[in-house]
Order: C-alpha cells, then sequence, then structure tokens
C-alpha cells in the first residue's frame, strides 16, 4: 500500500485524535489534582456570630462560669475589634449611642467580672424618672431616693452608659479570661450543615463558612447577629413585626448644669408627644443623652437645621404645646428666635422639666428606623438565638440591651445545667428551658411597649382623657408605683 493511501492517511489521523485526547485528559486531571478541596472544619462547642453585647457577654459568661470555662468557643464579627477594645473619649464628648442598664444586668455583668473593666466615671446613675402627657400634662413621677442599698447607698433606677464603654469592658474580661478564639474583620459567607466523615458525623451539625476561608463547625451555634440574623435565617426561624414608621433621633447634650439634684441625684425625662415620645437621660456631669422619636420626615428635618435651631427645637419639645412645636417643624431655621419668644408666653413648672440645652456635640446628630420584631422561637437544633436576632423593641421604655443582657444570663444558666448532668448542648432538648424563661417574658414587654406607642399617638379623643386619668391614678398609688419601678429596675419579683 502506498505510504500517501487513504487508510495511511486515516491510522495517521486517528493517531493524532488519540494523542489530542490523552494530552486533554491529562491536563484536565492535572487541574483536577491542583483545586484545593473545601477546607475541613475547625469544631467547636460553642460558636457566636455577633460581637455586640449580648454575644460578648454570653462569651465571657461561658469563660467565667467554673462547668463551663473549658468549652471549646470563638466569636465571630465582621467589625475591627480593635477599636472597640481601645475605646477612648475625652471627658467632655460621649458615643450618642448610649443605653440604659438596669441594676440587674448590672449585677449579672459584675457576676461575670466585666463590669469592673467599664470605665466607671463614663457611666451615669439615676434616681428619679418624670414621664409625662405631651398633650394633657397628666404626669406619673418615680422617685427611688427611698431605695437604699446594703451599704446605705441610694440604688439608682437604671445606669446609663455608652454601648461602646460596655462592649470595651467585655472585651478587655473576655482577654482576661483567655480561651476565646476571636475572629473579627471576618463575614459570614454561608451557614450550611457538615458531611460525615470516617472520624466523625457532622451532617447535623451547622457549619459557618467565613469570608477569609474558615470554616467552624458548632455544637451550639448562637446568633447575636443583629435584626437581620444569617444565624436565624439559616435555622429557617421566622420573625414578625412591623416599622413604626417612625425615627429615632440621638445626639449627645451639653446642659445649662448638672441637674436640678446635682450629680447626687440624677433625673430621666420622657414626654409622650403625638409624632412620639421624646427623652433626655443624664449622663456624667453637665451631658445629657437625647432619643428622640418622630416621623421620618421631621427627623430628617430635624438633621438639616444648624446647632443653634436644634437646640431650640429640643428646649421646645420638653416645654411647649405640641401645637407650638408642629409649627415650629415647618420653619426652615430660625427655631431659636421663635422658641425664645413663645417660651415667654408659655407656663411650665422648671423643676418638673429638664434644665435647658446649651450645645450639642458635633457630629453626634444621626436617626435609626424604629420597628417591632419577634422570632417565632429562640431556639433550633443547634441554633440559639438572643438579643436583637432574637427581638426588636421600640426604645420608649429603654429595655432593649437590658432584654440581650436576659437572654444571655438565661441561655448561660441552661448551657451550665446541661455539661453539668451530662447532655449535649446543642439538641434542642437541652435548649428548651431558655426558650421557656425568655419567650413569654420578652413578648409581655414587647407586647406593652406596642401599645404604649399606639396609645400616647393619639391626640384627640376620649382615649386621651382615659389614659391621662389612668396616669394621674398610677402616680397616686405607692405601692403600684413601687412595683412598676422595681419591674423598670429589673429588681422586681418575675411575673412570668
Amino acid at each position: 500500500m502506498k505510504p500517501n493511501s487513504t487508510a495511511a492517511r486515516t491510522r495517521r489521523l486517528g493517531n493524532y485524535i488519540c494523542s489530542s485526547c490523552i494530552h486533554q485528559l491529562r491536563r484536565q486531571s492535572r487541574s483536577y489534582a491542583t483545586k484545593p478541596a473545601p477546607a475541613k472544619p475547625s469544631i467547636y462547642d460553642v460558636v457566636c456570630v455577633g460581637g455586640g453585647p449580648a454575644g460578648l457577654s454570653l462569651l465571657a459568661a461561658l469563660r467565667s462560669f467554673p462547668a463551663t470555662a473549658n468549652l471549646k468557643v470563638a466569636l465571630v464579627e465582621s467589625q475591627d475589634l480593635s477599636k472597640t477594645r481601645g475605646f477612648t473619649l475625652p471627658p467632655n464628648q460621649f458615643s450618642n449611642r448610649c443605653s440604659s442598664l438596669t441594676p440587674s444586668s448590672v449585677r449579672f455583668l459584675d457576676g461575670i467580672g466585666a463590669w469592673k473593666h467599664v470605665k466607671r466615671e463614663r457611666v451615669q446613675g439615676y434616681t428619679e424618672m418624670q414621664v409625662w402627657d405631651g398633650v394633657s400634662g397628666a404626669r406619673i413621677e418615680f422617685d427611688w431616693h427611698a431605695e437604699k442599698e446594703a451599704g446605705g447607698e441610694e440604688r439608682p433606677i437604671a445606669f446609663m452608659n455608652e454601648n461602646l464603654n460596655l462592649t470595651s469592658g467585655l472585651l478587655k474580661r473576655i482577654d482576661e479570661l483567655g480561651g476565646v478564639e476571636i475572629m473579627d474583620r471576618e463575614r459570614v459567607e454561608n451557614i450550611g450543615f457538615g458531611e460525615e466523615s470516617e472520624e466523625m458525623d457532622l451532617s447535623m451539625w451547622p457549619v459557618v463558612e467565613l469570608s477569609g476561608g474558615r470554616r467552624l463547625a458548632a455544637r451550639l451555634l448562637v446568633g447575636a447577629d443583629g435584626a437581620n440574623s444569617p444565624v436565624r435565617a439559616f435555622a429557617g426561624i421566622e420573625s414578625r413585626g412591623w416599622d413604626y414608621e417612625r425615627h429615632g433621633v440621638v445626639a449627645t447634650l451639653e446642659m445649662e448644669g448638672n441637674g436640678w439634684g446635682g450629680d447626687e441625684s440624677k433625673t430621666a425625662y420622657q414626654r409622650f408627644l403625638p409624632t412620639g415620645p421624646v427623652a433626655m437621660l443624664p449622663l456624667p456631669g453637665n451631658y445629657s443623652t437625647l432619643v428622640w422619636s418622630t416621623t421620618p420626615a421631621l427627623a430628617a428635618h430635624l438633621k438639616t437645621l444648624s446647632p443653634k435651631d436644634f437646640i431650640a427645637m429640643i428646649n421646645a419639645a420638653f416645654r411647649l404645646s405640641p401645637i407650638d412645636l408642629a409649627y415650629m417643624h415647618t420653619q426652615a431655621s430660625g427655631q431659636a428666635d421663635e422658641f425664645s419668644w413663645r417660651a415667654q408666653h408659655t407656663e411650665f413648672d422648671t423643676q418638673r422639666i429638664p434644665q435647658q440645652v446649651v450645645g450639642v456635640q458635633e457630629g453626634s446628630i444621626a436617626s435609626f428606623p424604629l420597628k417591632i420584631r419577634h422570632a417565632d422561637t429562640y431556639i433550633g437544633e443547634r441554633v440559639a438565638l438572643v438579643g436583637d436576632a432574637a427581638h426588636t423593641i421600640h426604645p420608649l421604655v429603654g429595655q432593649g440591651l437590658n432584654q440581650g443582657q436576659g437572654d444571655v444570663e438565661s441561655l448561660v444558666k441552661t448551657i451550665d445545667y446541661a455539661v453539668t448532668h451530662g447532655q449535649d448542648i446543642g439538641v434542642q432538648m437541652s435548649l428548651e428551658q431558655y426558650n421557656a424563661e425568655r419567650y413569654a417574658a420578652n413578648n409581655m414587654l414587647l407586647g406593652i411597649c406596642d401599645k404604649l406607642h399606639k396609645l400616647y399617638a393619639i391626640e384627640s379623643g376620649p382615649l386621651v382623657g382615659l389614659r391621662s386619668i389612668g396616669l394621674r391614678a398610677v402616680n397616686s398609688l405607692g405601692p403600684l408605683k413601687q412595683f412598676l419601678m422595681s419591674q423598670a429596675a429589673g429588681t422586681g419579683a418575675k411575673i412570668l
């Protein structure tokens, strides 16, 4: 046969195709061999997602309790915690995100060794509250002067504290205890289930995949990751509620003095206006923090005002009638002059309202939307929710952070019981006590707060008179008022 025959050409082409196929297969096999396999997950007893007050309190408590101190625990947080750890501000400057801590929350923080790391010179207790109806003027006064601690000192109703001061103190306590693997500046990319292997079956364990490539398998995954919780989404737990169509305006204020009672007797003030409550809460010295719940449009307008006009609006909110205040909201500017004129023609008891605001800290005016949310449950198989991941509340009762601390205290107690009784800390049966203890109590507080918001949003009609009669009646009934004060302080008997 000739070399250039058809059969020879076919054999040469076949050899070429086969060589090409083999070359391609070898190249593919090399690419498969170099493709990295998913990282093997690190195994932890507890992984907490979220480094806010609730998450940090949980980890500090777990490391503080003898029974849980040997658990392998980790924290995942997207922010840089070194900035929080090193929180510092001059004595005449305060963060605009402050919270009211009840004596019950402070007692828990002290018990886990964190309160000693909080900068106490930046914490302000208060022993009185003045709360009144902006439409009718009906008022309730809470005076805690009669309550004494063991050492004879007056016991505050609550303590005002910057959130950053608290989280900084908690981080210092965690650093002091050691044993917590902190993964900050790491985003949660995905949460799924693990795999079954010869060594261990993780097919029912949550595995958290981080932006840095690490994978964390958790015997118990705790969501302390806020209202839009990825942990809650992974667990398939619904969160129900609604937006209030209100924004909370916050600011750090300088007052004309240290309060009518001086440093020894600070007072918190709250006035219910038709657009929402406005509250002024004391900070050390002659400073206060503002939380003004109002409509999004009015909140946006307040943030556009000059410092002088913004100060005038705050002073007006505690002194003038809702009609006068509504008119001042319509002004593009000039509120300072308007307030000065109207205040001369308005009667008010200066000793029952806050001292005048004379300054606002630069850069401290901000706002955030208000809403109510409540998860259907706080637990799932190998999942628990705490703080805002479980519930979000209107700030009018100042209990949001305290609810989170109550969750943590209860969850740690539940984990402690499981460890000491040889139970698996992640299974739902071991977590039932936490859900039973906290869900009903939080649900009741959320309901009360929601009803108060709606009740005081009414400007006219019979309900205004009825709510005023009710407020005056409570103010005149000493035992009932005492009960309400003890509940607000977190020191009263549990009713659920």
